[in-house]
């Protein structure tokens, strides 16, 4: 079975803009009061099966197993420069690439468990389900999350990263 992952690499100009006009156009529709509050009745946004930013390899670049992850990074390009990133559904895993150091958080986030839901920009992820924002080391850096994300060990070896889960 082929591993599907997300991946993102937007300039900043780019997710600034994105980011306004959909606030914009959701406050305009829905009200500001629709947004100030967190339930825990509130449902992760569904996923389609099919996504634009899903990537599916002809090969298997990502190999999920009960302990390990294993990514051959060089058919995964989404993590070759610095700043890129992927986040790998099967495992519920981030994993980013920080100026060649790779790091691996849990994609679970701590504040209501959204899984799939993730933006990274100037070493912040962001839990787009209540806009939890956590470091690379998986430190909370805004709320509403309170528990960090939980860090897995990574191992480069020959152009293999090893994410030890």
């Amino acid at each position: 079975m082929k591993t599907r992952f997300k991946s993102g690499n937007l300039t900043e100009e780019r997710r600034a803009f994105l980011k306004q006009s959909g606030a914009m156009a959701a406050m305009s529709a829905f009200g500001l009061s629709f947004f100030t509050a967190c339930t825990k009745d509130v449902a992760e946004p569904d996923m389609p099966d099919e996504d634009e930013n899903m990537e599916e390899p002809d090969v298997e670049a990502i190999t999920v197993t009960d302990n390990a992850v294993t990514i051959q990074l060089d058919l995964v390009e989404a993590l070759g420069s610095s700043g890129g990133w992927i986040l790998i559904q099967d495992a519920n895993l981030l994993v980013v690439n920080v100026g060649g150091t790779y790091s691996a958080l849990t994609s679970v986030c701590t504040h209501q468990g959204c899984a799939s839901s993730w933006e990274y920009d100037n070493e912040v992820f962001t839990c787009t389900c209540h806009d939890s924002k956590f470091s690379t080391a998986g430190e909370v850096l805004q709320g509403p999350a309170v528990q960090p994300l939980t860090v897995f060990n990574t191992t480069l070896a020959n152009g293999v990263l090893t994410v030890s889960i």
